[in-house]
């Protein structure tokens, strides 16, 4: 898809204050007010949709800040600062999801806070996208059109801040490596069927907006727990099938190295499967927690240790894998 024709970076920070490379040299801060200023950033990009023609826009590449929470902590926002933007609830926040501009404004509001959803939101017709924003680092706001939007860049000035015509938002997807997406489809569920009976797989992340593993080894007959694992699946979600949980979590305290940094996955003593990113500060934790865990698994963080035995992607209701995972 070619980059929009037309692209804006929308900020508080006045043009008169960078140094020639474009770096700001001013004295305004990088955190929201929560206030006026947060507020005259949300009416300009309703300026923009508005001028666009924008009504519906589409959620691309959602997550959440304390998604994936460091051992043994909660999300830093209840709900994740959904709560009322979607009828089921933050469930509905995942890719492919349609908000109004109302609700959308909302998303871009915990954006621009930092402390809840992040993603992308695009409006296409026919297949073809015609507007998109997206919140970078320091309050940086992103606008791509299809329409030169003249006087909303006008309402930006006058609402006390900045809409900066550039080439292109250095957030576009055209920008992502190119990247092969493995359907996850009936051939991908049986691969994980066979796995599972053959005592390999055991767990199933599921990746999506934020991450949930579910446990697919133990006894009873697997395809019955794999038809109930996909009815509950989040749309277009990224599927990691790795080895079972361990019973021996004395055996996994003793494996521990004097330092790492590893994703714990573990069965508490109520059947959840929860999990947190732990490292050798956390090691007193870990041991309190996996000593009373019926079963856990210690994974790598690292991207390039992140060995899952093998991966596919949700794809829509027509067969065609949408999500833009990196696989």
């Amino acid at each position: 898809m070619p980059f929009l024709p037309h692209a804006y970076r929308v900020t508080k920070y006045d043009p008169a204050d960078r140094a020639p490379d474009g770096t700001y040299r001013g004295t305004e801060d990088t955190d929201s007010d929560h206030g006026p200023v947060e507020a005259a950033y949300l009416a300009a990009i309703a300026a923009f949709a508005r001028e666009s023609g924008v009504e519906l826009l589409t959620v691309r590449e959602p997550q959440v800040f304390g998604g994936s929470a460091h051992f043994g902590r909660e999300p830093a926002v209840e709900g994740y600062g959904l709560a009322g933007l979607f009828p089921d609830g933050p469930a509905g926040f995942h890719d492919g999801a349609r908000v109004t501009v109302p609700a959308a404004l909302e998303l871009l509001r915990g954006m621009l806070r930092g402390d809840g959803p992040y993603c992308r939101l695009e409006a296409t017709e026919e297949g073809r996208e015609v507007f998109a924003v997206q919140v970078g680092w320091d309050l940086y706001v992103y606008v791509g059109s299809r329409t030169a939007c003249g006087a909303a860049v006008v309402r930006t000035r006058e609402l006390g801040i900045f809409a900066e015509p550039i080439e292109v938002s250095p957030y576009d997807p055209e920008f992502d490596e190119s990247y092969e997406l493995r359907a996850a489809d009936e051939e991908f569920w049986e691969r994980v069927r066979a796995s599972a009976a053959r005592g390999e797989a055991g767990l199933v992340e599921e990746q999506h907006a934020w991450t949930r593993w579910h446990r697919i080894d133990g006894g009873g007959e697997v395809g019955g727990r794999l038809g109930a694992l996909r009815a509950g699946l989040a749309p277009r979600a990224r599927l990691n099938v790795w080895p079972g949980l361990s019973a021996d979590t004395a055996g996994l305290i003793a494996g521990l190295p004097e330092e790492f940094s590893l994703e714990c996955v573990w069965e508490d003593a109520d059947g959840r499967i929860r999990s947190g990113l732990v490292d050798e500060e956390d090691r007193a934790e870990l041991v309190e927690v996996l000593s009373g865990a019926r079963a856990a698994a210690l994974l790598p963080a690292s991207a390039d240790e992140y060995d899952p035995l093998f991966t596919g992607v949700l794809p829509d209701p027509d067969g065609v894998v949408r999500a833009r995972w990196q696989v």
